[in-house]
């Protein structure tokens, strides 16, 4: 994506968009509802063009050479469009046919996406988890070599989370997948680098290791009696104290560097006793806050 905008009237859904993913990456794209997540998602997959900007996919440009990106991605859209009259195996030899892909790459697809002790069912008689099966097998298909994925695993049970983390891990060894979600722990289990958009623009895009560890740290610290707050905001990048309970303080800093000995080193000037010391890691979930509020 390079510089990518989409204009609805008067509204600037998105707003000088530029990112690119490489191949054996897998992107979580986060934002707020509204933010631009599908408007996105529909350009790269060749559904809308973009008022300004140039998107490429496996090189190809996505406004020039649609049916070159179209079969390059394969694509599970937020709401999974089946025919739920069919067969499984029925509707993936329909849409092999539509890619003209080899019959034998149906078998293939079905024993990937763990769809074999459904094979024989019709899709309206499957879990909603099966059908979410039978959305990436007909998206792997035709073997693109980048899947784009909105909200592959909204509304499944924490079984079925687990068994499509681990296919969309699988999958992502050898492809480049793209994913849109809303929920923080999929990103943290899966990916690998994450995209947040908020109104429009990229506010973040890093590996989720950086995002984490560059932004903030919180310290649990224990003492043998109370201490006022303004006393340890004191300390080096402090920037938050919440006395959680009794003598027991959880002290954001500004930093990520590890401050415990900072923390220790002022107990030991001011003849305090530590009880215990902890670091506690900010979640991607406040950070996504802090990023989109």
């Amino acid at each position: 994506m390079k510089n990518i905008s989409k204009v609805y009237g008067e509204q600037k859904a998105l707003d000088s968009i530029s990112f690119s993913v490489n191949t054996g990456e897998i992107v979580g794209f986060l934002g707020p509802n509204g933010a631009g997540k599908s408007t996105l998602m529909k350009i790269l997959t060749t559904y809308i063009n973009a008022t300004e900007g140039v998107a490429t996919v496996s090189g190809f440009n996505v406004e020039v050479d649609k049916k070159d990106v179209q079969t390059s991605v394969g694509y599970l859209p937020e709401h999974n469009p089946l025919y739920l009259d069919m067969y499984v195996k029925e509707y993936l030899t329909f849409n092999a046919g539509i890619y003209k892909t080899p019959k034998s790459r149906i078998n293939d697809v079905i024993e990937l996406t763990g769809l074999t002790p459904e094979a024989h069912k019709k899709i309206g008689q499957l879990s909603k988890g099966y059908r979410q099966r039978v959305g990436l097998a007909n998206a792997l298909l035709h073997d693109p070599s980048v899947l784009i994925l909105d909200e592959p695993t909204t509304g499944l049970d924490p079984n079925q989370l687990v068994d499509i983390r681990h296919l969309i891990k699988n999958i992502g060894k050898d492809k480049t997948v793209f994913l849109s979600t809303h929920i923080m722990q999929e990103v943290e289990a899966i990916c690998d680098r994450v995209i947040i958009i908020n109104k429009g623009q990229i506010v973040a895009d890093k590996k989720l290791k950086e995002l984490r560890d560059d932004k903030e740290q919180t310290v649990i610290v224990e003492f043998d009696y109370r201490v006022e707050d303004a006393f340890l905001l004191k300390l080096p990048n402090a920037k938050h104290v919440k006395n959680t309970h009794d003598f027991i303080y959880e002290i954001t800093f500004a930093t990520g560097d590890d401050m415990r000995s900072h923390v220790f080193d002022f107990a030991h000037d001011n003849e305090l006793k530590i009880l215990q010391l902890n670091q506690k890691n900010a979640s991607l979930e406040s950070l996504f806050r802090e990023l989109t509020s």
